[in-house]
Formats: structure tokens, sequence, C-alpha cells
């Protein structure tokens, strides 16, 4: 069956540089997400980008929020334009949209609700870095938006392995469609 692409969005999130350098798989995670890209873009699918960032001093940390605050102390002396840069080789073209959250979910302090609307859409498909963190909070209130959702399990990646595989095999399928970019890119 061939899929309806009309209403559809791919979101890249956090594929920042500095993020990508981070993990173990890179190169495969990289390659995947580029080739979800570039079927997104054959067939006129919107390409989102989201990124994580803050402005300098990072006011919007609370030191309520154990993460974030953690991070604020690592990332004090971190350029914030350096650190928001997209991997090179999954840059955005010239119109796509590139939106800035400041938290681990896409929506939450973000414009993202905004774009999907101007753009109509009712389905994102959904890449990034970290399975248990942007992805798994994306879906949670994407669901509590009546979005459509589709996770491409190996153009996502977590730090600990099981925690990936628990997620896209036994949590994400009671909100999400969860197949691969090659599956994908057959509907």
């Amino acid at each position: 069956m061939k899929q309806n692409n009309q209403n559809t969005a791919l979101l890249v999130m956090d594929m920042q540089a500095v993020i990508v350098t981070m993990i173990s798989n890179a190169t495969s995670i990289v390659n995947n997400v580029a080739k979800a890209i570039t079927h997104a873009r054959d067939h006129k699918i919107p390409v989102i980008y989201v990124t994580v960032g803050f402005r300098k001093g990072m006011p919007e940390i609370s030191l309520n929020n154990k993460g974030f605050a953690a991070a604020k102390e690592r990332f004090a002396a971190v350029n914030i334009d350096e650190f928001v840069k997209i991997e090179p080789s999954l840059a955005p073209r010239e119109g796509e949209v590139v939106v800035a959250k400041r938290r681990v979910c896409a929506f939450t302090g973000s414009d993202l609700q905004v774009v999907l609307s101007a753009f109509d859409i009712r389905h994102i498909i959904l890449t990034g870095i970290a399975t248990s963190g942007v992805v798994l909070s994306t879906i949670r209130e994407a669901a509590d938006k009546d979005y459509r959702i589709t996770v491409l399990s190996d153009c996502c990646t977590d730090g600990d392995e099981e925690v990936h595989r628990v997620l896209t095999t036994k949590v994400f399928p009671g909100q999400a469609d969860v197949l691969t970019v090659e599956e994908w890119s057959k509907k």
C-alpha cells in the first residue's frame, strides 16, 4: 500500500554536530538520516530540523531541572552558535525550517506546533538523538496533540542500546508506527 505523503513532515531532531560526535554509531545513524532526508525531499515531504539550544548564559535552565542543570555547568564555556550547528552532511537546504527548542521535547520552548499548523501537518516522521530523550518526549506530546506518528528506528539512537530496543519494540508501537528507513521509503 502506497503511503499518503500529504500533510506529512520529517523531523530531524538534535542532529547537531556536537551531539553526533558523542554517539558510538554516528556514521550509521547519519547515513540513515541522510537517506530519510533524501526520500522526504524526493517525495516533496517537508524536512523540519529541531535543535536544542540556549541563550548565552543559559537563562532558560532552571536549577530544578536535574538533567539540564548538570549540563549548564558542562556547557557554560561552549559557544552556543557552534553547539546548535547541524551535522554538515545533514544540513538544511535553503528554505527548510529549523526550530530551536529549550527542553528535551521538540514542542517545549519552540514554535514547532505553529510551523506544523502552518504546513497543515498531521503526520510526523521522527528521527533523533536520543531515543530515550527527544524521540520519547516528542512521541508522548505529539500523541496527546493527535498527530499520526512514525518513528524511523534506525534513524534514532541512544546511549543505551537496550533502552533503544525496548522503546522501539515495546513502548513506541503503542503510539506510533515503527519502521526502518528502508521500510518507510518503500511505502
